[in-house]
């Protein structure tokens, strides 16, 4: 790893490509870039990293084993020690394979209805664990927790992200959240300032407005922002969305009044201010490549995260500073703020070292031993028992002797892009091993026909469902709502399973047969399909 100089002796483009946070693959060679128009090959990224001295690589897909060969490597290219991130809200194994992968936090907001310190000790071992598993393959800051307040059924983008409907328990549990992640060296960020929870309009696709007045505002959207900014978090996310009460003009993002006059003034955060990604639809649609930069810069931005063209918006952001648009002290001070934190995170843990030690030490590529141990394992199936829902009564068709075919039909929105579908995960192989045929529809499926001249197959229905950016909506598809129609009209429906949004679960439960099992789980991981499967293929069910 190269050391960390003095940020003063840098040069203009250098300070401001200190501020670019770009996006790679965590796969280590260019024939495996699943995102192209995303994810440079190689050669591009080395000489962002050599060259231009680009401050940061946001990192996605591949095992965890690769990426921590992979930020090892990146690390390696870059002229100044780099900050590594990864959205891993839900646990590094969320994003990368072998890790530990949480249920989303809305889970910790069923369990805080009964429990509220439970709720926070899961949440406190949430963010443990996953800043532990975050530094083993070489991450360095974990863009979480989510601190929207999700009070809009109909969020597509928020959804079962956030870590409740109240401000109350979303600040209690994203607070607890960084109070473990600080117990190591990551960085964290609270997002997406100030409050993307209730939004009916996904921000990858466009920009939605939130009309509230500040009264509102205050009172729901930002406690749980000054919540975490008085717990320590590293950094704030903005928003893209449109909010009239606070700016007519601009989105958060671009906009002065929000970023530098309410978070950096009004509510005194000293930490970095980075944007969503740019290259997403609510700011890449509306403004330039290179004017998006130039004006998250001017409303106070510190982090420039994804921008479409990270070369192109460096310079456009050195002629603003030439030209007398952007003071050179605005670069400064965001530069000065990215080199506290990088003395933070950009170094292993010596203990009893000299504060400039580090920079004689290369940190290991990455450490297996520290992945998915078994009390992370343990905490995962925990939250998982104590948030899943099951209605399984005394005269449960499940229950009754079949015979004749039975069916497993899955639903999901795309199985080419559900790496936690296989022959050996549980949504498959459990009823698969008693006697039930595999069926998976999703959005490259025909049409069902569906008629009642097709022979009856009692079905056990697994809807694998819940709000997701880019797929524009958290309800229903019509191809689900049509599915469990046909089956609940012809006595076809044995037991139903819902994984991810306890509101598809409600738009399905008012109109179940009452002698129709189900269960609920907020994961859609392997361990969730397993825990919540043992409730219906285990013990007198068998």
């Amino acid at each position: 790893m190269s050391t960390l100089p003095d940020w003063e002796t840098l040069s203009l483009p250098e300070w401001v490509a200190q501020m670019v946070v770009v996006r790679a693959s965590g796969h280590l060679f260019d024939h495996q870039i699943r995102y192209p128009a995303w994810e440079s090959p190689a050669a591009t990224l080395r000489h962002w990293l050599e060259d231009l001295a680009v401050g940061g690589v946001i990192l996605l897909g591949g095992s965890a084993a690769e990426v921590g060969l992979r930020s090892h490597q990146l690390q390696e290219w870059a002229r100044i020690p780099l900050l590594i991130a990864a959205d891993i809200e839900e646990g590094v194994g969320q994003r990368f394979a072998g890790a530990t992968w949480f249920p989303p936090p809305f889970a910790l907001a069923a369990i805080a209805q009964q429990d509220l310190a439970k709720a926070e000790q899961y949440a406190e071992q949430m963010g443990a664990f996953t800043a532990e598993e975050a530094l083993a393959i070489g991450i360095n800051w974990v863009l979480a927790p989510v601190v929207d307040v999700n009070n809009n059924p109909q969020n597509p983008v928020i959804n079962v992200r956030a870590f409740g409907e109240t401000p109350d328990v979303v600040s209690r549990l994203s607070t607890a959240f960084i109070r473990g992640a600080k117990q190591h060296p990551v960085l964290t960020a609270a997002k997406h300032f100030p409050g993307h929870g209730d939004t009916a309009t996904d921000s990858h696709l466009e920009l939605p407005i939130l009309t509230h007045a500040q009264k509102r505002l205050a009172e729901v959207e930002l406690p749980p922002f000054e919540q975490a900014i008085a717990a320590g978090v590293d950094a704030v996310m903005s928003a893209h969305l449109q909010i009239p009460a606070l700016d007519e003009k601009y989105p958060a993002t671009l906009s002065y009044r929000i970023l530098t006059e309410e978070l950096r003034q009004r509510l005194s955060f000293g930490g970095l201010i980075v944007t969503d990604a740019l290259i997403m639809g609510a700011i890449a649609n509306g403004y330039g490549a290179n004017e998006a930069p130039v004006l998250a810069v001017e409303a106070g931005a510190d982090i420039l995260l994804m921008p479409i063209d990270p070369a192109g918006a460096i310079q456009a952001i050195c002629e603003a500073v030439e030209s007398g648009r952007i003071a050179p002290e605005r670069i400064q001070a965001s530069v000065e703020r990215i080199w506290q934190a990088k003395q933070k995170v950009c170094a292993p843990d010596l203990q009893g070292s000299t504060s400039h030690a580090w920079e004689q030490v290369s940190p290991p590529p990455v450490q297996l031993e520290r992945l998915a141990q078994p009390e992370a394992i343990a905490s995962v199936a925990q939250i998982l028992r104590d948030s899943m829902q099951v209605h399984h009564p005394a005269n449960a068709r499940l229950r009754s002797t079949q015979t004749g075919e039975l069916r497993n039909l899955i639903l999901v929105d795309d199985a080419l892009e559900r790496d936690f579908l296989g022959k050996h995960t549980p949504a498959i192989a459990l009823p698969q091993s008693r006697g039930y045929r595999t069926e998976i529809v999703d959005c490259y499926t025909l049409p069902p026909m569906l008629d009642r001249s097709t022979p009856p197959c009692p079905t056990l229905l697994q809807l694998f469902i819940r709000g997701n950016p880019f797929r524009g909506s958290a309800g229903q598809t019509q191809t689900a709502q049509d599915w469990f129609q046909f089956l609940v009209k012809t006595d076809q429906l044995q037991a139903l399973v819902v994984y991810g949004s306890p509101y598809i679960l409600e738009q399905f439960v008012s109109v179940l047969p009452p002698d129709v099992s189900y269960v609920f789980t907020y994961g859609q991981m392997p361990s969730a399909q397993g825990i919540a499967l043992q409730q219906y293929f285990d013990g007198e069910t068998l």
